[in-house]
Formats: C-alpha cells, sequence, structure tokens
C-alpha cells in the first residue's frame, strides 16, 4: 500500500474504499499496525478489537464484490466510547465494577455505525463512570501534541485515538464537556448534538438529562458524516426526538456574508485566559472580514448559577446509574467518582428541582436570544490545555472544576448543539497547543452550524496533526 491511509479524512477512506481503490481490509490492516505501533505512547484504548475488525473489514469487501449497496461510512475505522454496549465486548465504562460486564446488546449508536459499513476498531478509553478523573488503575490517555498536557476529560481516548489518527473517526458523550474538552485539547473537530438527537440506548449513563452523544474527527465534513448516521429517532430510547434527520453533507456555505453570530464578550472574557481571548478576537475579525455581521449580547444570568450547581444534577442523577454498586461496592470506586456519588446520595428533590428551574429560565431565555442569529459564538474552556498535573489538582476542588465548565455545562442544561473547531496552534510559552471556538446553535439547528463550521474550517484551514 503506498498511501498513509491513516492520514486520508474519513470521507477520503470511504470514497477510495467505495471505489475499489483500497479495499477495507487493507484499510483496517493498516490502522491495526500504526495503533500497535502507537497504542503503547498514547493509551487511547480500553481495548482493540483487531480480530473482530479484520473480520468486519473482509465482509464489507465480500459486500462491495457482490455489488450490495454500500454505506456512508464504508471501511473507514471509528473508535467508540468504552461506555456503549457492544455484545460480547466488554464495557467497563473506565470502572473496576463493570471491567467484566459483558452487555446483553449493542448500542443504537453502535448498530447504526455497523449498518453504515464502519469497522469498530475498539473501545476508547474514558474516566471513571465518565466523570471528571480516571480509575486509579487507568493509566490516562496522552495529549498528542504534548504527553504533560491534559488530553480533556472523559472522551479523551477518543481525542486522542482521533488526534493520533489511530482511526478515521470516534464517537464522545458529553455531560459537562467531555466532547468539547478533548476536542479542545487534542485539536480536533466535535459535535454536541441537540440532546435527544441521538438515541442513548445502551449507552452508561453518567447523567440521563445532560448526556449527549456525538462525532470526534478532524474535519467539520466527517462530523457531519457521522452525525447522520448516528442521529434519528429509536423505539428504545424515548428520549430520541422523533424530528427529521437533514443532509448534514450538503455543500458548505459559499459564503459567510450576513451571517448573524452572536458574542457575549463578558462572558468570554472574564476569568479567561489572554490566549484564548486573542484567539476569539481572530475568529471574530476574520468573520468579520468575510461579511458576517457580530450581534453583541448578554448570556442569562442563569449559566453562572447552572455553572454552579451543575455537581448537584450529576451528582443525582449518577448515584441513580450507579445504584446496583453503590455504596455497596464503594472501596472499588477511585476517590473523585466517589466524592460525587456520596454527594449525589444527599442531595433532596427540593435542591435538584430548584436547579431544573433555572435551567427551564436558561433554556427559554438562551432559545429566544438565538431567534435573531445564525450561531452564539464562545471558547470551548477557560485556556488552552492546561497541564496534567495541574487538572488533576483542578479536578479534586468542586469550585475549580465548576469555573472549568463556564463554557460547556450551560449548554448542557439548555441542551443546545454545539461544535467544537480548532482554530491553529499557538505560539510564545504555549506553542504548539492548539486552539479553538466553540459554536452554540438553535435546538435541532445542526445543519446550520455544521454549515457555518465548514465555511469557517475552510477560511481557517485544518491542523496538521502530529
Amino acid at each position: 500500500m503506498t498511501m498513509d491511509v491513516h492520514a486520508l479524512s474519513l470521507g477520503e477512506v470511504v470514497d477510495q474504499t467505495r471505489s475499489g481503490a483500497l479495499t477495507a481490509e487493507a484499510v483496517t490492516a493498516a490502522m491495526l499496525s500504526r495503533i500497535q505501533k502507537l497504542e503503547p505512547q498514547y493509551k487511547a484504548f480500553a481495548s482493540v478489537r483487531a480480530e473482530r475488525a479484520l473480520s468486519t473489514a473482509r465482509a464489507l469487501d465480500q459486500k462491495r464484490a457482490a455489488g450490495e449497496t454500500l454505506g456512508p461510512l464504508h471501511g473507514a475505522t471509528i473508535g467508540a466510547k468504552d461506555l456503549l454496549f457492544m455484545t460480547g465486548e466488554p464495557t467497563a465504562s473506565g470502572t473496576r465494577v463493570m471491567k467484566d460486564f459483558l452487555p446483553p446488546h449493542n448500542a443504537t449508536v453502535v448498530d447504526r455505525l455497523i449498518a453504515a459499513g464502519a469497522v469498530i476498531i475498539g473501545k476508547t478509553q474514558l474516566t471513571e463512570g465518565a466523570f471528571a478523573a480516571h480509575h486509579p488503575d487507568v493509566d490516562p490517555p496522552k495529549n498528542p501534541w504534548n504527553p504533560d498536557h491534559w488530553p480533556g476529560v472523559s472522551s479523551s481516548g477518543s481525542g486522542v485515538a482521533v488526534s493520533a489518527r489511530l482511526c478515521h473517526g470516534a464517537i464522545g458523550t458529553d455531560t459537562g464537556g467531555s466532547i468539547r474538552f478533548p476536542s479542545a485539547a487534542c485539536g480536533v473537530v466535535g459535535v454536541k448534538p441537540t440532546w435527544g438527537r441521538v438515541s442513548r440506548f445502551g449507552a452508561f449513563e453518567l447523567a440521563g438529562s445532560l448526556d449527549h452523544i456525538g462525532p470526534m474527527t478532524r474535519c467539520v465534513e466527517d462530523a457531519a458524516r457521522l452525525l447522520g448516521v448516528i442521529a434519528g429517532s429509536d423505539p428504545q430510547d424515548p428520549t430520541a426526538a422523533d424530528q427529521p434527520v437533514p443532509d448534514y453533507l450538503t455543500k458548505p456555505l459559499q459564503s459567510l456574508k450576513d451571517i448573524r453570530f452572536a458574542v457575549d464578550w463578558r462572558y468570554v472574557e472574564t476569568g479567561v485566559d489572554d490566549v484564548v481571548i486573542r484567539a476569539m478576537r481572530d475568529v471574530v475579525r476574520l468573520l468579520e472580514a468575510e461579511g458576517a455581521h457580530c450581534v453583541e449580547v448578554t448570556l442569562p444570568e442563569e449559566w453562572r448559577f447552572l455553572v454552579d450547581r451543575w455537581s448537584v444534577t450529576c451528582a443525582r442523577e449518577t448515584a441513580r446509574a450507579h445504584a446496583a454498586f453503590y455504596p455497596s461496592r464503594k472501596s472499588d470506586y477511585g476517590p473523585v467518582l466517589a466524592g460525587l456519588l456520596d454527594l449525589g446520595l444527599k442531595v433532596d428533590d427540593a435542591i435538584y428541582n430548584a436547579v431544573e428551574g433555572v435551567r427551564a429560565r436558561f433554556t427559554s431565555a438562551f432559545s429566544a436570544l438565538l431567534d435573531d442569529v445564525d450561531v452564539f459564538l464562545c471558547p470551548n474552556m477557560v485556556s488552552l490545555a492546561p497541564t496534567v498535573e495541574t487538572m488533576n489538582v483542578r479536578v479534586e476542588s468542586t469550585d475549580e472544576r465548576a469555573a472549568f465548565t463556564t463554557f460547556t455545562a450551560p449548554f448542557d442544561y439548555s441542551g443546545h448543539p454545539t461544535l467544537s473547531l480548532p482554530t491553529g496552534l499557538s505560539t510564545g510559552k504555549s506553542g504548539g497547543l492548539p486552539m479553538s471556538v466553540q459554536l452554540v446553535a438553535k435546538r435541532w439547528g445542526e445543519a446550520r452550524l455544521i454549515g457555518v463550521g465548514r465555511a469557517l474550517e475552510e477560511r481557517i484551514g485544518r491542523l496538521n496533526y502530529p
């Protein structure tokens, strides 16, 4: 094989395998070889499914040879976060208590990936129960841009796998920022869809009312392709909305002229590192130079309350998700998740319901703000990827964890769709770390979000990955 298969985009791999220029088996074998070489360095996977992946790839090649209809992910290698059920595959969800759990069925997302012709090459590593820290037994994923820096939180394995080009795309989940943090830290594109856009059936919960499932890729077009496959209603998940799924792969906007984007500069600049603010201003200048209109707004004030109380909602719902194991097997838990669960067991109905009331007000007010604009623009994080040492200290503090979710938790509460877009690499003291911006759109507005994101990406350019 002459081409570097790992360097191809997801869409390029699909084009090559559908045309016959590459076989799915050759693509899978090349990616498995790369994983074998680099996984000891990156620690992106909880498990690698070499034999099953190759078997899947051979079946896809036979399907093509027989002239059968080929799916939109034909031959592309995908990493599935290890809280997505796969029949007969251990699904630990980053925990010790579930390390031997063999799901009796696939997650709906997994079934849709397989039906679309994807080769699920491995289960990506995550923090314990998808919360803030890895179980002490787990050697965490390493950021491909700098191993001394944080790779993001629970979907870090997916972010690292995509950024290190160990797979062509991956699935992440986001409850308080777990698609957006690793996307920003590892320099990949991440889409947190509208809550209810993607079925959560067969995904182990962190906090059900906040959990979102979405794609992580190296370009917006690839994220659009993946989202189009996994989105849609599901009779097995009553919270998966019966909303039509648009064709997210339609051509990108030819112009950003007259696009209206909203910015709340007080929100963007309070408690935020200068390098992040500069990156935001660079994107705003680019948009305005392309003829887009900046609308200065004030984010509904309830966002502060929700950021501060996110742990209350998460703790209460996580305690329900872990009721079969906690507190009966408390000794098998790491200290950070155990602390959350202890809090969750103490949260009463009055406190929980009070937060839900604020959530409803924020969601309504933010939806109204978006009525007059195409997207809301803000960072993903208050800083570039901090050092691992800094984050290890930060996750021990509820207040510091809360401050770090300034740009993520509000939109988990409201359920609005977001897109995380790399905007380049930093220079100076923080040199070589990915920078990013977050776009937020109306509920069910992923098509517009992706359209603007693709147009912006074309003008910024894509990263050259490690």
